[in-house]
């Protein structure tokens, strides 16, 4: 893993950046390091551990918005853990689809708690139908993923979090592979 999480000064997350980007904000004295890789970090004239935790030294007040997730294909499979809704197959991306729950010839629109992560079977199966319509039940209620701890899991792409950011993450939601 080559990724950096970044404490507020509150030890709360708030941003995954990249280790060069973590060294910069080091060496200009924005943070300190909590938890460090095994990896070394080499120059001509200096050595030193891969950063795997930073604390900011100063408070950040974030924007109300900050935690709001960006509607898309792949974050919808993300929130969805890649899961095909009515029949619980968890699939690679190339096998999934996306489905309004009530069709857009209905007036179903596309948000958060209309779309759910399908197979293609199932999508077919369902068609221009409701759930209840083709006789399928959704395994979960969709809504919409709000908070850091979705976005450390949108940015992680379904990967195990380093061992060294445990501590920090609030573990209530799921995050990686199960």
């Amino acid at each position: 893993m080559n990724s950096t999480l970044v404490l507020n000064a509150t030890y709360e997350p708030i941003q995954i950046i990249s280790w060069q980007r973590a060294v910069r904000m080091l060496f200009q004295n924005k943070v300190e390091v909590v938890a460090e890789y095994k990896r070394e970090i080499r120059s001509v004239s200096l050595t030193i551990q891969m950063p795997s935790v930073l604390r900011l030294l100063y408070y950040v007040r974030l924007r109300p918005d900050y935690s709001r997730i960006r509607f898309s294909r792949a974050n919808v499979y993300a929130r969805d853990n890649h899961t095909c809704q009515y029949c619980s197959h968890r699939l690679k991306t190339e096998q999934l689809t996306y489905d309004h729950i009530v069709p857009v010839a209905r007036g179903g629109e596309k948000t958060w708690e209309n779309i759910v992560t399908c197979c293609v079977s199932c999508n077919h199966r369902k068609g221009n139908r409701t759930p209840g319509e083709a006789d399928l039940r959704l395994s979960k209620k969709p809504k919409a993923p709000n908070g850091f701890h979705y976005k450390i899991r949108l940015q992680l792409n379904q990967c195990v979090p380093p061992e060294s950011w445990k501590d920090f993450i609030f573990w209530n939601l799921e995050v990686g592979i199960e």
